[in-house]
């Protein structure tokens, strides 16, 4: 199996996340990738990918992803069914951290309780 095969799951990620300035080559076994995430939450997914895929220290790959928006940790656009907790819950691991969202998006939240679908909401580093 070649080194590109191996982390096409990597590769199908970056397509699917729409990665800016995207370059891919193989030299000597090493699968050398680099791009643009939109936000630290795309660039930590690729980062999850890769360590899936490879392992934690990974020695057939070398991965450059800077990041275009390093003032939110992400943009959500609230779905049917959501609730701040759930998407805290997806993001942070923890469901209590919607209070933080909250208050990242106070100029178009007024009630915790109460989110729309299509929404656009930042979701803030933490």
């Amino acid at each position: 199996m070649s080194v590109k095969a191996k982390y096409q799951g990597v590769l199908n990620l970056g397509e699917q996340l729409g990665i800016k300035n995207g370059d891919v080559s193989e030299e000597g076994g090493i699968l050398k990738i680099k791009g643009e995430a939109n936000t630290p939450y795309e660039k930590n997914l690729l980062w999850d990918k890769i360590k899936e895929l490879g392992g934690e220290n990974a020695a057939d790959i070398k991965a450059n992803i800077s990041v275009t928006d390093n003032s939110v940790y992400h943009r959500h656009t609230v779905k049917g069914g959501e609730s701040l907790s759930k998407i805290a819950k997806h993001y942070y691991g923890d469901a209590m951290k919607y209070k933080e969202i909250f208050a990242a998006n106070t100029g178009i939240l007024k009630n915790p309780d109460v989110i729309h679908p299509d929404q656009e909401l930042v979701i803030p580093n933490l």
